[in-house]
């Protein structure tokens, strides 16, 4: 059963970090690309960042360029999304999803075929 778990959501101050996990469960990392992609209230939701299973490449958003970093943990088959600098405008819920093979582009949601649950991102003083 292939499964997406996020973790790492939380309250933090404008400029604090949080690192967010995605933890893939009945796939390996190898054969899927994983997307985070987030969602504020009111608003469609957008990718943020992504990685690919061919040859590891990355993607950000414009938003988030130079203050995010999305990696592979292939022996934990995990992903992580390390976000610096954080602004309230990054405030929302945050998913991951899988694409087998890779996905283009990236930052279009119907090409995943894998979501996770989400994790709530509030950034706020």
């Amino acid at each position: 059963q292939v499964q997406l778990v996020e973790s790492g959501g939380g309250l933090v101050q404008p400029g604090g970090s949080l690192n967010l996990s995605c933890a893939a469960s009945g796939f390996t990392l190898e054969h899927y690309s994983i997307g985070w992609f987030r969602q504020a209230p009111g608003k469609e939701r957008e990718g943020v960042s992504y990685v690919s299973q061919s040859d590891g490449s990355t993607h950000y958003a414009d938003s988030v360029k130079g203050r995010f970093t999305i990696s592979r943990d292939m022996a934990k088959n995990t992903v992580h999304l390390q976000m610096n600098s954080l602004k309230p405008e990054d405030t929302a819920v945050y998913y991951c999803a899988a694409d087998r093979g890779v996905a283009f582009p990236w930052y279009w949601e119907y090409e995943y075929e894998y979501w996770g649950q989400g994790t709530q991102v509030t950034v706020s003083s």
